[in-house]
Formats: C-alpha cells, structure tokens, sequence
C-alpha cells in the first residue's frame, strides 16, 4: 500500500467512526521541500494524525489550521518559505518553499 493509499485508508476509517477528519495535500515545492507534490497529512478531531506534508514547525502550523478547518469548513492554502540566504544563515543548504491545500472531510 501506498503511503497516499495509506493515509486515505486510515481517514476514511477515522469517519466511518464518527471523527472529524482534515486532509492536507503538497500542492507545489518550489527549491529544497522535504515531501513532493502530492504528499498527504490526515488529522483528526482528537489530535491524532498518518501521513506527513514536510516536518519540524511547518507539519505542527498545519495540524493546528487543519483542526481550526474542522470546525469552520473552509478550507485554506497554506505557503511556507525561506529564502537560499535565509536558510544559509540558520544552516540550511537551500531555501525552498511549499503550498498546502487542507480541506475538511465530510
């Protein structure tokens, strides 16, 4: 099974029990990114999550939107980056940045 296939598998079994579920989907990269386009992070009301969209700080921002996204059902483009002199100065060897569609599942 795919990680995709995966990550679809346990949300769908997530709302089959009665949760919330947010989905968020790499939608572009552009630079350094550490998951490509296509890659997927489910959550749930309870806080648990299956997948990954990036790591570190970035993954943390999305959950946090994809619960606030469970409880409006409007769903977000969220874009993160850093510049190639940015990511120099903290230790990084490039910059890069990452779009992310969330949507709640219904």
């Amino acid at each position: 099974m795919s990680d995709t296939e995966q990550v679809l598998t346990e949300a769908a079994a997530w709302r089959r029990g009665g949760l919330e579920v947010a989905l968020a989907t790499v939608v572009s990269t552009w630079g350094s990114s550490p998951r490509p386009v296509g890659s997927k992070l489910a959550v749930n009301d309870t806080g648990q999550m299956t997948g990954s969209v990036s790591g570190g700080c970035v993954e943390g921002a999305v959950v946090h939107t994809a619960l606030e996204i469970m409880r409006s059902g409007q769903s977000r483009v969220l874009e993160f980056g850093i510049s190639d002199e940015q990511a120099w100065e903290v230790g990084l060897a490039c910059g890069g940045r990452i779009r992310i569609y969330v949507e709640k599942l219904s």
